[in-house]
């Protein structure tokens, strides 16, 4: 009677428990008969919960770097925005494509590089990311015109990509631009393995 209950906490456990990262991983027990699959299912989400409970929330804002301080141009960037935060320092933006619907809705993606600093100490990573927004219009060349009325993008972390303090980091930065204050307010959570 013992185990039936066991069974159905870890199952509960792993209906509660769910990652909301694409990089959950398969546990091997995952393919055996029924009694083995809810025990597998189980098995994944407490390695989801042990992989989750290890990841820094971080939060903070981002600023268009107007006066370019951080110097995009060194790093062949688009632009550039500085961070302040949880993680604090130069975000360099490479966009790689983009396009622009006839009632104003952007998709834009590419990749970007953060150099600067997290608890003081230095280091860099890359993420891709890909950014959605809503304009008051679109140029012939599929760029957007006019002003912003809501944007939105998420930035997972390039796996291997982290140095210095960043050395085997993973996770992701959301970001969500905040139309009248002219700013960027972060969200993510970064792991080490």
């Amino acid at each position: 009677m013992n185990n039936k209950i066991f069974v159905r906490l870890i199952f509960c456990l792993a209906l509660i428990m769910p990652g909301c990262s694409k990089d959950v991983r398969v546990s091997p027990q995952s393919g055996q008969g029924e009694q083995g699959s809810v025990l597998g299912k189980a098995a994944g989400a407490a390695q989801q919960s042990a992989v989750s409970a290890g990841a820094k929330q971080i939060s903070g804002v981002g600023f268009f770097d107007e006066t370019d301080e951080c110097n995009a141009l060194s790093q062949g960037a688009s632009y550039a925005l500085k961070m302040t935060g949880g993680i604090v320092g130069c975000h360099f933006v490479f966009v790689d494509e983009f396009k622009c619907s006839p009632s104003g809705t952007y998709y834009e993606k590419g990749r970007e590089l953060f150099v600067g600093t997290y608890n003081g100490e230095t280091g860099r990573f890359w993420t891709t990311y890909n950014f959605e927004a809503k304009y008051e219009g679109c140029a012939v060349d599929g760029s957007f015109l006019g002003a912003e009325i809501f944007g939105r993008c998420q930035h997972p972390i390039v796996e291997g990509s982290g140095e210095g303090v960043f050395h085997g980091v993973t996770g992701r930065l959301d970001l969500r631009d905040d139309i009248e204050a002219g700013n960027y307010p972060y969200t993510g959570h970064l792991r080490w393995f």
